[in-house]
């Protein structure tokens, strides 16, 4: 990646306002999403749905339909630059081609996505509530219409750190002002995360990119409906539970547990709101979960052992959120009693890259160039 994006500056070097500062972890994320591009290329429409992702989602970046031609002619020099003598001219064409299609496939999905959405949306902070030291509730309110469904994230960047894109969840099923929530937790190393916690106040500007995700109600009106939150990660199963409690006013009302897991109670950010939630909604129970707190007013104990010891999984759908290690952890908890079709979660990969603090721009704005430096492993 490094000789990739060194080619692509050097024959391009107006294209380099267009990463940010640091690099780093924009290289591992290219080379992510390049590996994982040519793991589908065998099955064409899996090929294609990834290639218009990335189309669509790059529209965010600033990035225009001419950017992508550069950027593939320095994937192919970078494919006969690893490849040294073994490159062939049957490999150059066979490159050609498939680079040919990438631009093609990318072209025709950021025409059409153009005609039906902006890049990206300006968002104004009208509601900024601190809830603990490192946890706020944001209200935002974008400039233009923002379509979502319950369950799913948006990118967002904040002034003081131009091209840094950070994924939060939405907290609210979809208003009919078009305010959405965002909870955030302020980690350390983390550029957007903190300065949307500390340095972040009402009337300040953030700007939003297209909601993503795959989270999504299940469609049958008859399944229950079990969430499993782990700190922040109430955010998008708070936003479910109250798409589902909304369409069950309507008709019957399905069963809904949710399980809020902190270390300690003073850690359960939103309860005001899940208790509000509950008196409307009698069938939704609420089962709070502390790790290191005996005096809670619920359970002890990890969240995806008690998680666990749920009566039963029959019939219900399954919403697992937080961090990466909390969602693989219920997953193998609960592996023997959960259809697969059934546990719906983000991406653990993703989630996991997204994770990592931002220690190499932390570095790099204080020194004031690009320092590589190795991650301390996370605990």
């Amino acid at each position: 990646m490094e000789y990739f994006f060194a080619r692509l500056f050097a024959g391009h070097p107006d294209l380099r306002a267009l990463f940010p500062y640091s690099m780093t972890q924009t290289r591992a994320a290219v080379f992510g999403m390049l590996c994982a591009l040519i793991g589908k290329l065998d099955n064409e429409q899996e090929a294609a749905q990834a290639l218009a992702g990335l189309a669509m989602d790059h529209r965010k970046f600033g990035v225009r339909v001419t950017h992508y031609r550069p950027f593939f002619d320095a994937l192919v020099a970078l494919a006969e630059h690893v490849a040294g003598p073994a490159w062939t001219a049957g490999a150059a064409v066979a490159w050609r081609s498939a680079v040919d299609y990438f631009d093609a496939v990318m072209v025709a999905a950021a025409a059409n996505d153009a005609r039906s959405r902006p890049a990206w949306w300006t968002g104004e902070v009208v509601k900024h509530d601190r809830r603990t030291d490192r946890v706020a509730v944001l209200t935002i309110r974008p400039d233009q219409p923002l379509d979502y469904e319950p369950g799913q994230y948006i990118p967002v960047q904040v002034p003081r750190w131009p091209r840094t894109w950070r994924n939060y969840s939405i907290a609210n099923a979809p208003r009919q002002n078009g305010l959405i929530d965002i909870h955030v937790r302020a980690v350390r190393g983390g550029m957007v995360s903190t300065a949307l916690v500390r340095r972040c106040s009402t009337g300040d500007t953030l700007v939003l990119g297209a909601a993503k995700g795959d989270m999504r109600v299940p469609a049958d009106p008859a399944s229950g409906l079990v969430c499993i939150a782990g700190g922040t990660g109430l955010a998008p199963v708070k936003a479910i539970t109250e798409a589902a409690v909304a369409a069950a006013r309507e008709g019957t009302q399905r069963p809904i547990t949710l399980y809020i897991g902190v270390r300690r109670s003073r850690d359960l950010y939103d309860m005001g709101d899940i208790d509000a939630l509950q008196r409307t909604y009698p069938s939704l129970r609420v089962i709070r979960v502390a790790e290191r707190d005996l005096d809670i007013d619920g359970r002890v104990g990890r969240l995806p052992e008690v998680a666990k010891s749920h009566p039963s999984y029959r019939d219900s759908h399954v919403y697992v959120a937080g961090p990466a290690g909390l969602i693989s952890a219920t997953r193998r908890a609960l592996g023997g009693r959960v259809r697969a079709d059934r546990m719906h979660h983000d991406s653990i990969e993703a989630l996991r890259f997204a994770r990592r603090p931002d220690w190499e721009q932390v570095l790099a704005s204080r020194a004031g160039e690009t320092i590589t430096r190795k991650r301390p492993r996370s605990t």
